[in-house]
């Protein structure tokens, strides 16, 4: 018995170490999928003991993509389980103001598409925020809301998210503890990000109506999630910062009863994660010596050869050293591990010694696949390793994943309606019907209303402008347009900012075109903090397919190479296969991404990055080349770096 009860102490001691720069209790889960289905399940847990009580369960739900696969496994839970909603009440946390109640961008109609209409959840019991209150009732409003809150004895069990200026709900920095349900001017940055969702940041309300958070720290608990890398640097601010109206879910740190789930993404930043030789002892091993020696480096500002016993022990690595040390040694083999990653043969060098190298010399000629999710991402993220892949005479296929149509603007759109409608008129001015098709579409962009989807002929032809573009950047590449693959995955064709799910089709389509080339290196974009999920999505149809593949022959010579997009870098410790760019080829990479003009001067969904494409990717391709430089190595003009996916 003491054995087991030591055992249990042993565990909870090094768990406080771990978490000890943590203020509220934080659960890493590897697969998000996961982690809603545990908040699923509390949920659900919390409505059957309600129910055997014989009260109302009342829930404080929010909208967005976080929240999504909790509604969706309790769907699943209602029709599969009989899981039954009738003695929930629910309370939604915000809504945009002004805004129509069955528009599709209101959080009333997401409610009801995502969860509500699928459940046995009685009418009454759905209480919204009104988006479209007149300004005279506004205050009159909002205080009815927080009284119908309290006639229900407030929030048993408050859903969270996060955004990236620290709000919940739409409490946004400057907010007070004690504020109750309000108008609320939305900050920039939170306009900024779901400008995609109204098809421009024009269209975006520019305020709110919100729970405050007095509100709901009322609540009796509180579950706050977040996924991908985007989130995880306000997720520290808020998990181990000082509690300031500046960051308002720092407020949470007051609430006894809270706790955040994360993915792995959104929880890289937290000490434990990021920097764990400084909470608690650990087992060392080549990666976490690898990313502790390049985080030293940057901390003491060092390259890596010059960091001494002192610098490892003035900064939490005293066991490093005695395990491993002198310094001399660690630094050396770091060293040499940085860098054998860089190579100017992304293909392989043939005839030479690769038990050093990233990649294998034989075949001299490989078969490449470049998978773009995007019709832009190609150049964007990996246009001098592309570039250099075609020079060294490998057989390059590019697979386009999405037609990317919902980017094109409606202005740039019909640029090139009219010049179709003067060429058609040009060769057959009696052939009507092509004529009257052209009228219909600039008919419908011209009388388009903010937000609304593209008629399926629109769509078309901005995804044809999106492939014309591409296929100028192949020519520019010296490709030719057999090996440029427009694939057209169903999953986004949904003429909206939201997509379907991935299915059997998705994969089938990349199984198939795999199955065709039989390549020997494939390059996928493993960028997961593309903040609309195009990327994640098209990452995960790619894995499918090779799961679905890994048994063919010709599979097990191939490897896989995941680059990052426009929104962030690999860290360099992380990094397998660094491509040195030099200033010539890096001029050659912003020309190809120029081809894509719908994209530049302003593309349609830019993130929240206000710098153009081309000026993110080289900036991040020389901000990589500098840190390599700083650490040692030889400088170069820009870098871009790949991980190895290892199936």
């Amino acid at each position: 018995m003491k054995d087991i009860k030591f055992t249990k102490n042993k565990n909870t001691v090094k768990h406080a170490l771990q978490t000890r720069f943590e203020n509220i209790p934080v659960i890493i889960y590897p697969d998000f999928k996961d982690a809603a289905i545990a908040v699923a399940n509390e949920i659900a847990a919390l409505i059957k003991i309600k129910q055997l009580e014989g009260e109302y369960c009342v829930l404080g739900l929010p909208t967005g993509s976080t929240p999504i696969s909790v509604y969706s496994e309790l769907i699943r839970m209602h029709k599969k389980d009989g899981l039954s909603f009738s003695n929930v009440v629910v309370f939604n946390t915000d809504e945009y103001y002004p805004i129509a109640k069955d528009s599709l961008q209101s959080f009333s109609h997401f409610m009801h598409e995502n969860l509500y209409k699928h459940i046995d959840i009685q009418k009454e019991n759905i209480n919204l925020i009104d988006g479209s209150v007149s300004k005279d009732e506004l205050y009159k409003y909002c205080k009815t809301y927080e009284d119908k809150i309290e006639s229900f004895g407030g929030i048993d069990l408050q859903l969270l998210g996060i955004g990236r200026t620290g709000h919940i709900g739409f409490n946004e920095p400057g907010s007070m503890k004690n504020s109750i349900t309000r108008p609320v001017v939305l900050d920039y940055m939170t306009r900024n990000d779901v400008a995609s969702e109204f098809h421009g940041l024009e269209n975006v309300p520019r305020k709110s109506i919100t729970m405050g958070v007095g509100t709901i720290l009322k609540a009796k608990k509180i579950i706050l999630m977040a996924h991908s890398e985007q989130k995880s640097k306000i997720i520290k601010e808020m998990v181990e910062g000082s509690i300031t109206s500046k960051i308002p879910a720092t407020y949470l740190q007051h609430h006894e009863n809270v706790k955040v789930l994360l993915d792995n993404g959104a929880a890289e930043q937290l000490t434990r994660i990021k920097t764990p030789w400084l909470v608690d002892t650990i087992d060392w091993n080549d990666k976490l010596v690898r990313k502790a020696v390049v985080w030293l480096c940057q901390k003491v500002e060092k390259p890596i050869l010059k960091l001494t016993d002192r610098d490892y022990n003035d900064h939490g690595m005293t066991e490093l050293i005695a395990e491993y040390g002198p310094a001399y040694n660690i630094n050396i083999k770091v060293f040499n591990d940085l860098q054998r990653t860089i190579t100017g043969w992304p293909g392989g060098k043939p005839n030479a010694d690769d038990s050093n190298r990233p990649e294998r010399a034989m075949p001299a000629k490989k078969r490449v696949v470049i998978f773009s999710p995007h019709p832009d991402d190609d150049v964007i993220s990996m246009g001098g390793t592309f570039l250099r892949l075609v020079e060294h005479k490998h057989e390059v296929h590019i697979a386009y994943q999405t037609s990317g149509n919902i980017a094109v603007t409606d202005d740039y759109c019909l640029r090139y309606l009219d010049f179709l409608k003067e060429y058609q008129a040009s060769f057959d001015a009696g052939n009507k019907t092509m004529l009257d098709k052209h009228a219909e579409i600039i008919n419908f962009i011209k009388n388009k209303k903010p937000g609304e989807l593209d008629m399926p002929e629109v769509r078309k032809v901005k995804g044809f402008i999106r492939r014309g573009e591409a296929l100028d950047a192949c020519r520019y590449f010296g490709v030719s347009a057999e090996n440029a693959h427009f694939l057209d995955l169903p999953f986004y064709e949904t003429g909206a900012v939201k997509k379907s799910p991935i299915g059997k089709a998705d994969i089938d389509i990349i199984a198939k075109l795999l199955q065709e080339v039989k390549p020997h290196q494939i390059f996928a974009a493993g960028d997961l903090s593309d903040p609309h999920g195009t990327h994640r999505v098209c990452l995960d149809a790619i894995f499918a397919a090779i799961e679905l593949l890994k048994n063919e022959k010709w599979m097990k010579d191939c490897y896989v190479w995941l680059y990052r997009g426009a929104w962030q870098e690999w860290d360099v410790d992380v990094v397998e296969m660094a491509v040195p760019i030099s200033p010539e080829e890096l001029m050659r990479k912003r020309n190809a991404i120029f081809k894509h003009q719908s994209q530049k001067d302003g593309a349609m969904f830019p993130g929240a990055d206000a710098r153009e494409f081309w000026q993110r990717a080289e900036d991040r391709n020389r901000g990589t080349a500098k840190i390599y430089d700083e650490l040692g190595m030889a400088e170069y003009e820009a870098i871009e770096a790949f991980v190895r996916y290892k199936f």
